[in-house]
């Protein structure tokens, strides 16, 4: 098991059930089935330094994680494609 930091800028019209759900499920993804949630924090709507897909404004989530490395690897395509998500950022550490 590594631990990791997630960021996700999501786009801020998003609505909170759907964000919920979209969080959760990425989470769980990344995750797996051995890995935990350590934190998570969810730092609100902000308006960004500069525009991203045409965005001005984004929904933050922070979160710390334990997991396979395995599943880490596999969760790039998904926060890829996913048109909700602005920005990802995912490390080890």
């Amino acid at each position: 098991m590594n631990s990791y930091l997630l960021t996700l800028v999501l786009k801020s019209e998003t609505e909170e059930k759907e964000r919920k759900t979209l969080l959760d499920s990425v989470v769980k993804k990344l995750i797996g089935e051995d890995g935990k949630v350590e934190k998570e924090d969810l730092w609100g709507a902000k308006t960004l330094s500069y525009p991203i897909k045409r965005q001005t404004k984004g929904y933050f989530a922070h979160f710390e994680i334990s997991a396979d490395p395995k599943d880490a690897k596999a969760i790039d395509k998904t926060l890829k494609t996913e048109e909700n998500i602005l920005r990802y950022l995912l490390i080890r550490r």
